[in-house]
C-alpha cells in the first residue's frame, strides 16, 4: 500500500522554523517528483515547493522563496520542508505528494494526509 506521512508540524511564532518530513513507502520513491502543497481555510491548494527525482531541480513558490528549503533523502525515501522566518500567512495544512510532472496535479498522484502548521503570536 502506498503510504506517505507527513509529521513536523505544530505551532510556531512569527520568525521561527519548522522542518516538515514525509515519510513514503509503497512505491518507487526514487523516480518520482516530491512536492509540498499547502491548503489555509478559505483559500485555494497551492505548490509550496517541488523537487525532481535526483534533486537537482527545486521549484518554490515566490511566496516562500529565501525562506524554505526543500530536500529528499532517496535512501531514506523521505522528503523534508525546512521553513525559515515563518510568517502568519504560512499558516496551512501542508500536504506532501508524489507524481510525475513538478507543479502538476494529477488524478494518479499520491498524496498524505497532511499535517498543520499554525504560525501565530
Amino acid at each position: 500500500q502506498v503510504q506517505l506521512v507527513e509529521s513536523g508540524g505544530g505551532l510556531v511564532q512569527p520568525g521561527g522554523s519548522l522542518r516538515l518530513s514525509c515519510a513514503a513507502s509503497g512505491f518507487t520513491f526514487s523516480t518520482y517528483v516530491m512536492s509540498w502543497y499547502r491548503q489555509a481555510p478559505g483559500k485555494e491548494r497551492e505548490l509550496v515547493a517541488g523537487i525532481i527525482s535526483t534533486g537537482t531541480y527545486r521549484k518554490y513558490a515566490d511566496s516562500v522563496k529565501g525562506r524554505f528549503t526543500i530536500s529528499r533523502d532517496n535512501a531514506k525515501n523521505t522528503v523534508y520542508l525546512q521553513m525559515n522566518s515563518l510568517k502568519a500567512e504560512d499558516t496551512a495544512v501542508y500536504y506532501c505528494k508524489a507524481g510525475r510532472i513538478i507543479g502538476e496535479v494529477r488524478p494518479t498522484d499520491y498524496w498524505g494526509q497532511g499535517t498543520q502548521v499554525t504560525v501565530s503570536s
